[in-house]
């Protein structure tokens, strides 16, 4: 257990000091997005995928996307996608997969008629390569990634080692967002989403990884925090990305890691002993005392306009008639089209346009079931009732994933506000898939001590 602290000090020391590396050197960003997958790759094939190593490869680099983005290392957008599927097709390669996760194959085939739909529809002006890459990557990274962990077999402290590769970058993400804004009082100035307090990148991809975060040095928190030191690590790293997250003022991710802490609490309660369920009347007062606390931090940071902003209104405290920042307009406007197109759909990619020509919104849709009904049709209904059933399905014989209500309502509430811009709700809804075991056979009693 000394090991593993000193370890894990040192490995958030090394990415907080990334962040500092490259916010002095940009370019570093580049080398380093180039360093992950080879160094991942080569960490795969020497161990030949023991204990899923995939998972953690996978896991970092989708922790890392947003700063990579955000500090221009990416070499495209789907950048990350597509090492996160190449990635667990070398999982399939050294481990196999479940035979049970074909109704994931059948997912992918009811892509299939949309793209020949954007094929046979799209003018010459459209580059449809480009227009399939953009709207697919996110479905076909979930695809892949579930076929993967479909029933894969892993220990609840192996997929903890998931969620801390995860994390680790996200901590760099944190880190340089303080040194590109260390004074967030000086670049508040109303209640839309910040860029200057997003590292000049999208506020809503940065509150989604944050928001993940949130959740990542909670779960340490509360599970795996053994010493006071540990204790209180785990305490500050939650405080300070919680407090980054909030004051980009884009509600979604925050939200939807609150919800993912909720769903956690609810599952330890439930199957926690009276002994277990005695002791969490203290995690349930720190955890609010916490919240209170950033939230009244943040407040005093921002002049009370993050309270504004949560309420729904503007600056001078005003009501705004939308409560999505205009999301309303185009999920309105995909719904009309797939009642216009209710079999195959415009096909993926071509939502944009044809909502520009006919209802003048150019901007592309942040929700993908709105996404997946307007550019699939009646395909994109079956591939969404697959997307949310199959994973309570297996979760019927899998109570020991404590993780699996977090997991699934992050990708659900993700895909809803920034649709599958990056690759973290299709690795977050695979996670959910896993068919997890705690080592020691008294759960509940576990949990108890």
């Amino acid at each position: 257990m000394k090991n593993f602290s000193l370890s894990y000090i040192y490995l958030l020391i090394i990415h907080a000091l990334i962040a500092l590396v490259v916010f002095v050197v940009p370019f570093l960003s580049k080398i380093y997005a180039l360093l992950i997958p080879i160094v991942g790759f080569y960490f795969v094939y020497v161990t030949k995928n023991k204990n899923n190593r995939v998972l953690l490869v996978a896991a970092y680099m989708v922790g890392v996307e947003v700063f990579l983005r955000m500090t221009g290392g990416n070499f495209n957008n789907e950048f990350v996608k597509v090492n996160v599927i190449f990635f667990m097709f070398l999982g399939m390669i050294y481990s196999n997969f479940s035979i049970n996760a074909f109704v994931y194959w059948l997912f992918l085939l009811l892509l299939i008629p949309g793209i020949l739909v954007t094929s046979s529809n799209a003018d010459f002006s459209s580059n449809v390569r480009k227009l399939l890459v953009f709207n697919l990557s996110g479905p076909v990274c979930l695809a892949v990634s579930a076929i993967y962990m479909y029933k894969r077999k892993i220990l609840f402290a192996d997929l903890q080692n998931v969620l801390v590769a995860l994390g680790l970058p996200i901590v760099t993400t944190a880190a340089y967002l303080f040194l590109y804004n260390p004074s967030v009082r000086d670049v508040v100035t109303g209640t839309q989403s910040n860029f200057e307090t997003s590292g000049g990148f999208g506020p809503n991809q940065v509150s989604t990884v944050l928001g993940l975060g949130m959740f990542v040095f909670f779960a340490q928190l509360v599970l795996f925090s053994k010493s006071k030191k540990q204790i209180i690590l785990n305490g500050v790293l939650l405080l300070f990305i919680s407090y980054r997250a909030i004051v980009t003022f884009s509600r979604g991710g925050v939200i939807t890691g609150i919800v993912m802490i909720i769903c956690l609490l609810f599952l330890l309660y439930y199957f926690s002993n009276s002994k277990g369920k005695s002791k969490f009347t203290l995690v349930f007062v720190l955890t609010a005392l916490m919240a209170g606390g950033i939230w009244t931090y943040s407040s005093l940071q921002t002049s009370g306009l993050i309270n504004k902003r949560y309420a729904n209104e503007d600056g001078t405290g005003r009501v705004k008639k939308d409560r999505l920042g205009g999301r309303e307009k185009i999920m309105n406007a995909e719904v009309k089209l797939f009642l216009d197109n209710p079999i195959t759909g415009v096909g993926p990619g071509m939502g944009k346009s044809i909502r520009k020509e006919s209802f003048g919104i150019e901007a592309a849709s942040h929700n993908e079931i709105t996404r997946m009904l307007s550019e699939h049709g009646l395909l994109g209904i079956f591939g969404l009732l697959i997307l949310f059933i199959a994973p309570f399905i297996l979760y019927i014989n899998n109570k020991q994933h404590l993780y699996f209500l977090s997991f699934y309502f992050f990708w659900l509430l993700t895909i809803n506000h920034a649709a599958m811009r990056t690759a973290a709700p299709a690795f977050v809804y695979a996670l959910s898939l896993l068919l997890v075991q705690i080592k020691i056979p008294e759960k509940a009693e576990d949990l108890g001590n």
